[in-house]
């Protein structure tokens, strides 16, 4: 039998005392691609943060395995090492840091962990422009400082570029669609949909359904209540589109 790439088993967590994640359950295989949507305050970014290591987020009871392994053993570099990737909301801004000299050590960082050769500064531009290039990304935009004075659009286009280089094994995309117009959803979502394959994994994180006309999903679920009380096909986005997330919410 295969491993999941991902796998959660009623899992919880609270941040100051609140529970945020209340049982929560998920498997991820190899090659697929599952949206999660949901209300706000559902806990959907809590479940990024929490996969990615963020601090400040207690885990109380569950488990998480990726690739077979604890990874909630793992910090957050670890993770980033081992291809767990989030194209976040409001990317960070880092003044001072070119986007360029950014990238460079990001991509050398994981290749020496996976026992590569590092890429030299020719061999890195010459991928950079390239990958670059699909995204609409221009040469003058890698020398400002990382997400300083980017538009809305232009942070999620460098954070697809990063996906692009990086080529990790699971990406988390959340909100990945915040502050795009039509022409650059498109862009992001061509850049995202390169990446799929047999070996890596997409779970996309959205209040909408119209990010989900660009990166198809295998699989949708209804996150409510920091659990998942739906999943379906890529129909029931149609349906929560229709019919909004009232009647999955519990009154208080």
């Amino acid at each position: 039998m295969t491993t999941p790439l991902l796998e959660i088993e009623d899992l919880h967590a609270r941040v100051k005392e609140k529970e945020i994640i209340n049982g929560f359950n998920l498997t991820i295989n190899e090659g697929e691609v599952h949206a999660i949507m949901g209300p706000n305050g559902a806990g959907k970014s809590t479940l990024s943060n929490v996969l990615t290591g963020k601090p400040g987020y207690e885990i109380t009871s569950g488990s998480v395995r990726y690739k077979g392994y604890d990874l909630l053993k793992l910090s957050p570099e670890e993770r980033a090492h081992e291809g767990i990737f989030l194209c976040m909301q409001y990317p960070v801004e880092i003044p001072g840091v070119p986007t360029a000299t950014f990238l460079k050590h990001a991509v050398n960082a994981v290749r020496k962990h996976n026992q590569q050769p590092e890429l030299d500064t020719m061999e890195f531009l010459k991928m950079l422009k390239e990958e670059g290039k699909k995204l609409g990304i221009d040469s003058e935009m890698m020398k400002r400082p990382l997400n300083v004075g980017f538009s809305g659009g232009e942070k999620k286009r460098l954070e697809t570029l990063q996906m692009c280089i990086l080529k990790p094994r699971l990406s988390i995309l959340d909100e990945a669609d915040s502050g795009l117009d039509i022409d650059a959803l498109k862009v992001v979502a061509e850049g995202v949909n390169s990446l799929r394959d047999k070996e890596r994994s997409l779970l996309v994180i959205t209040h909408y359904q119209r990010l989900l006309n660009y990166i198809v999903p295998d699989f949708v679920h209804v996150f409510a209540d920091g659990h998942i009380v739906r999943s379906g096909d890529k129909k029931l986005a149609l349906e929560l589109e229709e019919k909004g997330y009232a009647g999955f919410v519990k009154e208080n």
